[in-house]
């Protein structure tokens, strides 16, 4: 135990000299969740609208106006109108996103009770953009056609939606949460390689090798330092965002904190797997970017939902032990369903963590010289 302790003590003396790694280790953390945390929308807000109409009454006007009222849509800036007006070039030039072109008998038809085709060109080279538009139109239409009583409401089921966990429909709630465990994954594992990288690079690994002290202690007096180092990430991190995005827990903190603890643990024990495996710095930095950022980002369910990733990709996604951390960061603060909801993948980063440090044991127990 004095071992583990005193190269603990040593990693993070060594640490603490080294100020750009001190500065990186904090400020690259929060730059990252600043620009991930207000750049990712998942809800597909200010799409530009053309509107070509050819009745121009009154009833015209009025489901124009309703279909601006949504907040989803922006009229197209005056100064970007095609001489042609045509709303197929409007849409072909990439000035809208979805051009509707009311026809010259819409009222009158309307009146008369006949139905009237209204033409809407959306945009399809992003398909889910366009099936948001798409929806939004129709039911922009369908409730202007209610609200002006235009249409008798005798539906036989009406259902009444009421959003649970998140009523106000704040994104930061899903997007913050998630952005926890990717950075808590990416960085602590990073400094962790870059460690034992430099231990070959400058050499001083071959006196570790040539002393008494045993792989799974040089492992754990190295985890033990950047665990420390990744808590201190963590309450910077949780704190920055709790305050930039004004949310709170929902569910019991001590189950994140002892899930964070595990899952750093995770992310350390990642990193010095693939540092006792690199070369160089810059192979490692590329080992931990693509195994472990690009994992963490796409097959863990930050973004897209886990019944979206093809098969065979879903089968990694359940090594990813990013995937059940985010589980347990979203439940506590969003849903706060506590342990009857998340034990499983509590257990499942423990097994993770497990598998992580025994394959890292044994290789540095390979690479150490022999009695």
């Amino acid at each position: 135990m004095k071992r583990i302790l005193s190269q603990c003590y040593k990693e993070l003396s060594q640490f603490k000299r080294d100020r750009l790694t001190v500065a990186l280790a904090f400020i690259l953390p929060f730059i990252t969740l600043i620009i991930f945390g207000y750049a990712i929308r998942l809800e597909a807000k200010n799409i530009p609208l053309y509107v070509q109409d050819f009745d121009n009454t009154p009833l015209s006007r009025a489901y124009i106006e309703r279909l601006f009222a949504t907040n989803q849509f922006i009229p197209i800036a005056e100064g970007s109108q095609l001489s042609s007006n045509d709303p197929e070039e409007v849409v072909d030039r990439g000035l809208a996103k979805v051009a509707v072109v009311i026809p010259p008998d819409f009222s009158r038809k309307i009146k008369s009770e006949i139905p009237v085709e209204v033409q809407a060109i959306v945009d399809g080279s992003d398909v889910n953009n366009a099936r948001v538009i798409q929806n939004s139109i129709r039911a922009t239409t369908l409730y202007f056609l209610r609200s002006s009583k235009l249409q008798p409401n005798t539906n036989k089921v009406i259902p009444r939606i009421r959003l649970w966990f998140n009523p106000g429909r704040k994104e930061s709630l899903y997007i913050v949460p998630g952005l926890l465990g990717i950075i808590l994954w990416i960085y602590p594992s990073l400094l962790a390689a870059l460690a034992m990288v430099s231990e070959k690079v400058q050499g001083t690994i071959i006196q570790v090798y040539a002393s008494n002290l045993s792989a799974t202690e040089l492992l754990l007096g190295k985890g033990l330092a950047y665990l420390i180092i990744g808590i201190l990430e963590m309450i910077f991190i949780v704190g920055s965002g709790m305050l930039l995005w004004r949310i709170g827990f929902a569910g019991d903190p001590i189950l994140l904190l002892i899930s964070t603890l595990i899952y750093l643990t995770d992310s350390v024990m990642f990193g010095l797997l693939i540092g006792s495996r690199a070369a160089d710095r810059t192979s490692a930095i590329q080992a931990v970017a693509l195994i472990g950022f690009l994992t963490a980002f796409l097959l863990s369910g930050f973004i897209y939902p886990l019944s979206n990733i093809p098969f065979p990709l879903s089968l990694i996604s359940n090594i990813v032990p990013a995937r059940y951390y985010l589980e347990i960061s979203r439940d506590t603060f969003v849903r706060g369903t506590g342990w009857a909801g998340v034990w499983l993948f509590f257990i499942i980063l423990i097994i993770l963590g497990l598998f992580i440090f025994n394959a890292a044991r044994r290789t540095l127990r390979r690479m150490q010289l022999p009695d």
